[in-house]
């Protein structure tokens, strides 16, 4: 006996004909008299009484009915809480991402994918520290750079350049910077949040990799910090492009030496392998990469 089973009972019961329920459950009439056949030997009772005319359920076929009919429920419901978990309709993401595009674009759009689909609820993180995923529970995290973690997967979101920039006040002050050897004799403030380069600036000139060793009188590991040291003539920082984009636009900042092509990073969604993607983390993953596209100008 299983569950299948008790579900045909109730299908019995419930039509009030073998013919009926057969076509209902997908089987033979003669395969569903068996199936029946086998729960009552199993049982060791008879549950329904056959005629010719109508089927009716003995006493102890009323009996098992009534709990049988509430295990139907029960498996009802657990099928329907699993599909709409599948099915990306409700349920939490825990999820990692980094301040500038936190800050910049990640913010609004998960907050619209919430509204979107108001039965998922969204706790987002904003850190630069790369995060054990599985370690601290999170769902998901955006970053940039290469992912050296097997256990995780990585889908690319966008591919991020950098910039060199300095405010036009620097260059009035110090002078137009116009080779990479240069760099050495300015303040160059160095960005210290990645795995290396931050004092070793990289650039492609006519696909020739190029490296300058600076030095400057300031480092941090928040981009924000380093622009607004930029913005206030401080010195020259070499930095992802979205984080200065407007500034860029604006003339508040300026690139300079643009004809040395600066560093690419993607931007990626990282997750912990998994046979079966949840539904509402393939559909938030849809919605950042499509946030970013929007915003591919600053990148």
């Amino acid at each position: 006996m299983n569950a299948s089973d008790l579900t045909l009972f109730v299908h019995v019961a419930d039509a009030g004909s073998f013919h009926k329920a057969a076509l209902l459950a997908g089987l033979s009439t003669p395969a569903l008299s068996k199936r029946i056949s086998k729960l009552e030997e199993s049982l060791g009772v008879q549950l329904i009484h056959r005629t010719t005319r109508r089927l009716s359920l003995t006493e102890a076929g009323e009996s098992l009915y009534v709990h049988a009919k509430n295990i139907e429920g029960q498996v009802s419901d657990a099928v329907a809480s699993v599909s709409a978990f599948s099915q990306g309709l409700t349920g939490s993401i825990k999820m990692s991402v980094p301040t500038i595009s936190g800050e910049l674009l990640l913010a609004e759009a998960v907050a619209d994918f919430c509204q979107k689909y108001p039965n998922i609820t969204v706790d987002m993180r904003l850190e630069n520290s790369f995060v054990n995923l599985v370690e601290e529970g999170l769902d998901l995290a955006i970053r940039t750079g290469k992912l050296e973690d097997s256990s995780l997967i990585a889908k690319p979101l966008i591919q991020s350049s950098w910039v060199l920039c300095c405010s036009p006040r620097y260059i009035e002050q110090f002078g137009e910077v116009k080779t990479l050897e240069a760099l050495k004799e300015h303040n160059c403030l160095a960005y210290t949040y990645q795995a290396q380069g931050s004092f070793d600036w990289r650039f492609t000139t006519q696909g020739v990799e190029q490296s300058v060793r600076i030095s400057g009188s300031f480092a941090t590991n928040n981009a924000q910090a380093l622009r607004k040291a930029a913005l206030a003539g401080f010195g020259i920082v070499y930095v992802p492009r979205c984080c200065v984009y407007e500034d860029l636009q604006q003339g508040k900042l300026v690139a300079i030496l643009t004809q040395h092509k600066p560093r690419q990073l993607g931007v990626y969604a990282i997750y912990p392998v998994t046979k079966y993607l949840p539904e509402k983390l393939r559909l938030l993953i849809e919605h950042i990469k499509q946030a970013y596209q929007d915003k591919k100008e600053y990148f």
